[in-house]
């Protein structure tokens, strides 16, 4: 069976009907975790995005809002509806991947094979955390920089066929400098990552007791 034409057609395109009414959903910054500011987007540990993922195929075109909280040992990547219904989640930890969607859970212990396994979406979530940073990881040849020596075009020689990330657009969020849109292609499948928002985030310091000196 196609998973990616059944994935589709059946649950996402029937859930997301009206994309471009698509709009970010009000999320909640974790409670050890607090917002700072950097001058780039290497300085920050931790940090969570909210956009739209756009996905194209010969067959079929899907839009969801994206919102994504990375950090140093997780990842959480969720698909949303305008409603705030959430269509996927994709939560890696301690080396677990865990995916859920139309209402069941699977498990794995690489989260890319798992997306693509379940849903036929190759998207590349281990090299997205950098890609949606504008960073290229060691394995990443950039083919073109502007005139702030930001990658414009980079090509993922780690996949076969690779990846080539086009960089379009550019914004300042938290204090650095980080796309606001960038297109993926691979054969015949495109996607389209827009950031709305990005904030850099810290684990909070561990608070300071007051101890009483007896005399």
């Amino acid at each position: 069976m196609n998973n990616l034409s059944y994935f589709t057609k059946i649950k996402l395109f029937g859930i997301i009907l009206c994309a471009s009414l698509l709009s970010a959903c009000a999320t909640k910054i974790p409670d050890n975790l607090i917002p700072i500011q950097v001058n780039h987007v290497s300085q920050a540990p931790s940090w969570e995005m909210q956009g739209k993922l756009a996905v194209n195929t010969p067959d079929s075109k899907v839009s969801a809002n994206l919102y994504w909280l990375h950090t140093p040992d997780s990842n959480e990547l969720k698909l949303t509806t305008m409603l705030g219904t959430t269509v996927l989640s994709l939560t890696t930890r301690q080396g677990i991947a865990k995916l859920e969607v139309d209402g069941k859970v699977y498990e794995h212990n690489d989260a890319q094979k798992l997306l693509t396994e379940i849903t036929g979406w190759s998207i590349p979530v281990d090299s997205l955390p950098l890609w949606i940073t504008g960073q290229a990881d060691n394995n990443d040849k950039i083919i073109s920089q502007d005139e702030q020596l930001r990658p414009n075009v980079l090509l993922s020689l780690s996949d076969s066929p690779p990846w080539q990330v086009t960089f379009k657009s550019w914004q300042k969020q938290s204090g650095a400098q980080l796309p606001k849109l960038l297109q993926l292609t691979k054969s015949q499948l495109k996607l389209k990552i827009q950031i709305n928002h990005w904030q850099a985030l810290a684990a909070k310091a561990a608070p300071a007791y007051n101890q009483k000196i007896s005399k």
